[in-house]
């Protein structure tokens, strides 16, 4: 089945041309010019990726990833944001709420459709290398249906963060870096800062509250999920 990609970008001539190039690559796109326009379609459609920009006429693109992340219908939506700004700050917001990959105008449309692909590949990776179900003490943990529960209630987590939580437990008891877990789970050696890795950890742990335990830090090192929480 084709993919299907929603581009929401309010520049004509960016919109075509990613568009046209994104279409010859075998995927279904649909384009929208503003938010409400873009999130008409997320109401009516189902995507396998989100293109974002983020300064659109009618709000902030950090809006809608907000509240798609938020969403637990919605939010296993990857999303790429695409935005003229550089700004860290931006960046780190971004990641905050979920968003899975940031690209800053101008870029290569060779180098975004790669983006797409590392970003949708790692969304269908099998789940064999784990058991389906984990349970560490009250923490749960439903590969497939990428569902976390802690004492029973669940813990919504954004497709990133289910991806670091994976990560950690597929190799738990091991010390992984976080130039390590930048390369496995966001993909590729990016512009994304090793502070991003922390700021995902601590969200993480957040939601997992009691059970945050077992994400350790191990100082000057990384992070690893430990066998025996402390």
């Amino acid at each position: 089945m084709t993919e299907k990609i929603l581009l929401i970008e309010d520049e004509p001539d960016i919109r075509k041309t990613l568009e046209y190039n994104i279409t010859r690559e075998g995927f279904e796109v649909m384009s929208a010019a503003s938010l409400s326009e873009g999130r008409s379609y997320i109401e009516s459609n189902s995507f396998s990726l989100l293109l974002l920009d983020l300064m659109l006429p009618d709000g902030s693109g950090l809006d809608l990833c907000r509240e798609l992340k938020s969403d637990t219908e919605k939010s296993s939506i990857p999303i790429i944001i695409l935005t003229a700004k550089d700004d860290e700050v931006d960046k780190v917001v971004g990641f905050e709420l979920g968003a899975d990959d940031y690209v800053t105008k101008p870029f290569s449309v060779r180098e975004l459709i790669l983006r797409i692909k590392a970003v949708l590949k790692r969304g269908v990776k099998k789940s064999d290398s784990i058991e389906v179900q984990r349970q560490f003490g009250d923490l749960s943990i439903d590969v497939d249906s990428h569902e976390v529960f802690v004492n029973e209630e669940q813990v919504v987590l954004t497709a990133l963060e289910f991806r670091l939580l994976r990560q950690l437990v597929e190799r738990r008891g091991r010390v992984q870096s976080r130039d390590q877990l930048l390369a496995d789970v966001w993909g590729y050696s990016s512009n994304v800062t090793t502070r991003t890795v922390d700021t995902h950890i601590k969200r993480l742990r957040e939601k997992l509250g009691s059970m945050g335990k077992y994400v350790q830090t191990i100082r000057g090192v990384g992070y690893k999920f430990s066998r025996t929480p402390e």
